[in-house]
This record gives C-alpha cells, structure tokens and sequence, in this order.
C-alpha cells in the first residue's frame, strides 16, 4: 500500500464498491428536503433519493460541507494511515463552496497535516474518473508527485456531456431562464450540456431527441480520443437501461479498457433532474 490517500466528496457519485477497494475516503454534501437534512450517499441513496423527489412539493436545496468536516476527515486519516501524503480532489469551485471549504481546512492544518487540495472543475463522474483513477495510482504505491502529476493530465484530458431529460430542475436552480425551458421543452429540444476549462456550466449544443444527442456526443469523443485506450463513465438519474444502452453504443466507436456505469446522486440530482444521463472519457496513460 502507498503512502498517499485520496479523499473526495459524495458528488463525484462514485460506487460504494470500488469507493472500498481503491480505499477513497469520501466527505457528504447534505440534501435538505423542507425541515429535513439528509446527508448524501450516508443516509439518502440515490433511489431514496428520487422517490423523495418525486413526492416533494417543492424541489429540494443542497449545501457543502464545513471546513471543520474537512479539517475532522483529514486529521482521522492522518492518524489512521500512519501520516500518509492527502490529495483532496473537489466539485468545480464555480458550482458549490465545497472545494473552498477543504481548502480552508488545509490551511488550518498546516504542515501538520499535509493537504493538497484540487479543484477537479468538473461534476458527477468526472469528478470520480479522475478519482478512481488517482486512486489506483496511488494503492500501487506511487509517490505524491507522481499522483500530483497525474491529477494535472486527467484535469486537461477528461471530457463531460449531461443530456438532461427535463429543463425545468435547471430553470429552477437558476442555469437557465424560465423561456428558454418552457421553448425547449414544447420543442423536445435535449440541451448536451459540459463544463468549461474554469467549471461552469453551459450549453454545448441543442439538438431534438436523444438519439441526435448522443450521435453528436460520440462524435465528439471521436475528434478528441479517436482509438486511443479510454476509461468511459455513464451516470445516470434513474435511466440504467439508457445508460447501459449508451455504453453499449460507446464500445462500438472506442477502445475502451475501463468502464463504469453509476448513479446520479442527490446532490447533482437536484440540479439536474431524473432523466439525466451523463458521460465522461478520459484517456490512460499507456496511449
């Protein structure tokens, strides 16, 4: 074992079981239903999650969590691993305070505790893609800078679409205006979402249907990739048949050598709605 751990948070929506076997210690946002605060993937699952949702009178709201829930976390590892080297990587600094909130408790930490904290600028698996794959550096034994290093190339070499199923969570938090969502969905217009190079949220091009969607995502990905080796990750809002099927779809244009499909949690859920299915490439290394 290295002596280097990772730690993240509950929006990079990685799968409780390859959180244990690459050993990433993950910190809650918290979902807050009216006089109710769940913490996410603790104790709300992602189908609790949207059955609640669906019954809800209004749509939930979501918030980071604390400096001293970071400075708490790395000081319990700290002790735990035998004063291990701490990469701290985090939901896009222009989506939530939560990036800003680890890297307070970094500095309060000091030397004492080591702490290197990044912002992925990214969201959902793409934020878990980088992870996992860090990760699995590091359970191999590779040192802080070799991992630092790698973290740089992942942040310039991974790519993210969002095909939401429905306008109205992003009108409703804000992404976008009320006419455009009424317009888009008279039109069955899919907005393809992705973030860019700072994190921010924006439109990448609207087309009419899913089919159209993904036709265009995969030729994306062609432009960017071509027949590189890539690790592809689909998450998805309660749509696993889509997301199955889209991988499947995937497999006939790429090499890909490593694959996830997982779900959408509550946290991004709430900004994006049931429906939504995201996907997210990187490329490995030995291309």
């Amino acid at each position: 074992m290295g002596k280097v751990k990772i730690v993240t948070d509950s929006t990079a929506d990685i799968p409780a079981e390859l959180q244990k076997e690459l050993d990433i210690t993950v910190v809650p946002l918290k979902v807050h239903f009216a006089e109710e605060t769940y913490e996410d993937g603790v104790n709300l699952t992602a189908d609790q999650f949207y059955t609640k949702l669906a019954e809800a009178e209004s749509i939930p709201t979501t918030s980071q969590p604390t400096p001293h829930q970071f400075e708490t976390e790395y000081r319990q590892l700290f002790e735990k691993v035998d004063k291990p080297d701490i990469i701290s990587i985090h939901l896009s600094s222009k989506l939530s305070g939560t990036f800003q909130s680890a890297y307070i408790a970094s500095q309060t930490l000091g030397d004492e505790v080591p702490v290197t904290v990044v912002d992925s600028k990214r969201a959902s698996y793409a934020i878990g893609i980088i992870v996992v794959e860090v990760a699995a550096l590091a359970k191999e034994g590779a040192s802080k800078e070799e991992c630092l290093e790698r973290v740089n190339e992942l942040l310039e070499d991974t790519s993210v679409f969002f095909m939401v199923d429905t306008l109205e969570y992003l009108e409703k938090n804000g992404r976008i205006g009320k006419a455009s969502a009424v317009l888009g969905s008279l039109l069955k217009i899919k907005p393809i979402l992705s973030l860019t190079k700072e994190g921010e949220v924006y439109p990448f091009e609207k087309v009419r249907g899913q089919k159209k969607a993904v036709n265009r995502i995969i030729q994306e990905f062609q432009d960017r990739y071509g027949r590189d080796d890539i690790h592809v990750g689909i998450s998805h809002a309660q749509s696993e048949s889509e997301a199955e099927a889209l991988m499947k779809q995937m497999h006939e244009h790429f090499s890909i050598k490593k694959e996830t499909i997982t779900s959408i949690g509550p946290v991004i859920g709430t900004h994006v709605g049931p429906g939504t299915v995201s996907v997210s490439v990187t490329r490995l290394k030995n291309s």
